[in-house]
């Protein structure tokens, strides 16, 4: 086995178990230290002092040279178990939530795109934060306007990457980025990260008041809660949902079925509602890494396990199909 693609593999698994992300970044900084050296340099015993390189990525290393499937790869395949979902995750064809190292994801863009392609994705949008996510590095308008020219470069060739932002919806509902790049965009995914605890009434207003933005295309991870995971758990926000609901489906706002593991947001029983309701849906894999990418898995076997028509998933819609949505709603 090359050992480049073993460690980049693993790299991509780590993350795609939300592992602690200096682990992943420990196996990439290991395939960009060997990267171009010869199959006599990687046999060298001192190439255990070169940087970037630790006892555990040398003995992958090793392990691939002589022919075998590293321990630590064939672990992590094992531990990667199918979720379900097989009728509906072949059906995606992209992903309008995603994140990079411009906010607080763990890669450049480009790692990004290359993971996106290797899936087989038509497009993905990139919407890293917006400025009030301070923690998160959100991104100033002079910041998304550099980055915005960067995402233009990356068309062509079977995949399309979008232009895009995750932006914080404020305490009144309205949006934490300036009007002019919001229409400028191709996508906005708009979500609540602070005083998710807010009064029922208050909090029904502020997403009600997102959703019948024209700006926004996606209203993600509305309950903000968390089920798991190293960050702990959260309980959802309280909101009335059937109103919030009610104004996606006024509006052609899509309600994301938020594929990560730790969030599985919205609760089964809000997305029956949305549903009912007669909502869009768009399945994101809010990934912060490469590996993150995969996580559509999960959110697709959510939606196939509930019932979600798939003529409403967004993500299952051809680009030409999906811009002509995303124009509309502007």
């Amino acid at each position: 086995m090359d050992p480049l693609d073993a460690l980049t593999e693993i790299a991509y698994l780590l993350e795609r178990e939300r592992s602690s992300r200096y682990k992943s970044k420990a196996f990439r900084a290991a395939a960009a230290a060997i990267e171009g050296l010869s199959v006599e340099q990687l046999r060298d015993p001192a190439l255990r002092r070169r940087p970037g390189i630790g006892d555990s990525t040398f003995a992958v290393i090793q392990q691939a040279l002589a022919g075998e499937v590293p321990e630590r790869l064939s672990r992590l395949r094992e531990e990667t178990a199918a979720v379900g979902g097989d009728t509906v995750r072949p059906l995606l064809r992209g992903d309008l939530h995603s994140h990079s190292e411009w906010s607080d994801g763990l890669t450049p863009i480009e790692a990004m795109v290359d993971a996106a392609r290797g899936l087989g994705h038509e497009y993905l949008a990139l919407t890293d934060h917006s400025p009030r996510l301070t923690v998160a590095n959100g991104l100033s308008p002079e910041r998304l306007r550099a980055q915005m020219e960067i995402v233009r470069g990356h068309r062509g060739e079977g995949f399309t990457l979008l232009t895009g932002i995750e932006v914080d919806i404020l305490d009144d509902g309205s949006l934490d980025q300036e009007d002019e790049l919001l229409h400028a965009l191709d996508v906005v995914v708009a979500s609540a990260h602070s005083k998710l605890r807010m009064e029922r009434r208050l909090m029904t207003t502020r997403l009600v008041a997102a959703a019948r933005d024209p700006r926004v295309d996606v209203l993600g991870h509305v309950t903000g809660r968390l089920v798991e995971g190293a960050r702990g758990t959260r309980p959802p926000s309280e909101f009335d949902a059937e109103a919030v609901f009610a104004a996606c489906a006024e509006s052609g706002v899509a309600v994301e079925i938020n594929s990560r593991p730790e969030r599985q947001d919205p609760p089964d029983e809000m997305l029956s509602q949305a549903i009912a309701a007669g909502c869009l849906f768009s399945i994101d894999s809010d990934a912060h890494a490469p590996g993150q990418l995969s996580l559509l898995d999960y959110g697709a076997a959510r939606a196939e396990a509930l019932g979600v028509p798939v003529e409403r998933i967004v993500t299952t819609w051809p680009l030409p199909r999906l811009r002509e949505w995303l124009v509309r709603k502007r």
